[in-house]
């Protein structure tokens, strides 16, 4: 089946809900040691929880969003989670102790799973398969400008205005997209798919995906490789200011590696139509953790010093790496099912979230003044995800077999 045209303003409309939660983490990164001076934070790595906080309100937050959209539709599910990020940011705001400012980013999580799940649930509602990967793939293309961006953007903030003002910024966002996509975004449910909001499908719906053996795979790897992506966010700034002292220019080299994923993501969207998406995904996966589990070796040994150049380099190459994998893992993970496309891309996203916290979280805080753990992370997670593909999940023909529901 040949390429079908995909409108540009639901690309970018899909992009820009998708960006939310990564502008909520991502503006924040210049501001963290402040924060953490500001409410008492800076003991322990603990400052990295403004992070990891508002991840796991993400996590869990996109339990409920599936059901809920199954039910009433995928437009009153984002209207309930814009709704709830404009409060957790008005709390984070005017937070006035650590504790508070973490109910108000766990708050923000759980109200950006709502966007986060709509825009893989109205994409599956519309695509399956390759045309889904590629679909994905260009929304990540336009989405790696929120990493490249939105730090830059915190910079900038808070030499003016303080910490407290990103979050005004933030929150005028959310009332920008949120009219968006009231005028502009059509209702995708359609009727023959809707369910009950009640526990017992729920439940059934969840148990679905879950004892799903292919699909539960795929879930572990994208959690897995979702670890790599937080594990990078919560060292970063440690490494960047702690080791090699970027000052004001780290918004810059951040928004340099991560240009890494968007250059992926773009090249993506045309291998899924030249490369079976399971041998695609095994094989960076292969490249990756062999890479990753190198250069920990060299740098442990002390053959290798790496510079702030050289840094820069591995990681912009593990960003994209990584960029290869994101779309792709959820398209695998998300086939299946296309009649409850609502429950599943909430499980599927909560998992993946949750293993993704746990696992990058516990590396991120295990920074100790090396770049090792996070090459380690790298490496670990990619090793143990080509494991679970391998022994899994068979071998699919997907490539350029998309069928449009």
């Amino acid at each position: 089946m040949s390429k079908s045209s995909i409108p540009v303003e639901f690309l970018l409309l899909m992009a820009t809900m998708m960006c939310l939660t990564a502008l909520f983490v991502d503006s924040m990164l210049p501001a963290l040691h402040q924060i953490g001076s500001d409410l008492d934070a800076l003991d322990n790595n603990r400052y990295q929880m403004v992070l990891t906080s508002i991840m796991v309100g993400l996590g869990v937050g996109q339990l409920f969003y599936g059901p809920i959209a199954d039910a009433f539709g995928r437009k009153p599910a984002v209207y309930l989670g814009l709704a709830l990020m404009l409060v957790g940011t008005a709390i984070s705001t005017f937070a006035q102790s650590f504790e508070a400012m973490l109910f108000g980013r766990v708050l923000q999580g759980v109200g950006a799973a709502g966007p986060r799940v709509m825009v893989v649930t109205i994409i599956r509602d519309q695509y399956s398969g390759a045309e889904m990967a590629r679909v994905l793939s260009l929304v990540m293309t336009i989405f790696i400008f929120s990493p490249v961006v939105a730090p830059l953007v915190g910079q900038v903030v808070l030499l003016f205005a303080g910490w407290r003002a990103i979050f005004g910024l933030l929150g005028v966002i959310c009332l920008a997209l949120l009219a968006w996509f009231a005028m502009r975004q059509v209702e995708t449910l359609k009727p023959e798919h809707q369910r009950p909001l009640s526990l017992k499908p729920v439940m059934q719906g969840m148990k679905e995906v879950v004892s799903h053996r292919v699909a539960l795979a795929y879930i572990l790897v994208a959690g897995l490789s979702h670890s790599s992506i937080i594990a990078f966010l919560t060292s970063v700034q440690g490494i960047m200011q702690g080791i090699y002292d970027a000052g004001a220019m780290f918004p810059v080299y951040f928004a340099i590696i991560a240009l890494g994923v968007g250059f992926s993501s773009f090249i993506n969207s045309r291998l899924v139509y030249r490369f079976e998406i399971r041998t695609l995904v095994t094989r960076v996966l292969m490249f990756l953790g062999t890479l990753s589990l190198i250069e920990a070796a060299l740098v442990t040994s002390g053959v290798v010093e790496v510079s702030l150049a050289g840094f820069i380099m591995m990681m912009t190459v593990s960003t994209f790496c990584l960029g290869l994998l994101f779309g792709n893992i959820n398209a695998l993970a998300m086939e299946p099912f296309g009649h409850m496309a609502g429950i599943a891309s909430g499980v599927i996203g909560a998992s993946t979230m949750l293993i993704g916290v746990l696992v990058g979280g516990a590396v991120g805080m295990s920074f100790n003044g090396t770049i090792i753990p996070l090459l380690l992370g790298f490496g670990l997670t990619s090793v143990t995800s080509v494991a679970l593909i391998l022994f899994g999940t068979p071998k699919q023909v997907t490539k350029a077999a998309a069928v449009k529901d």
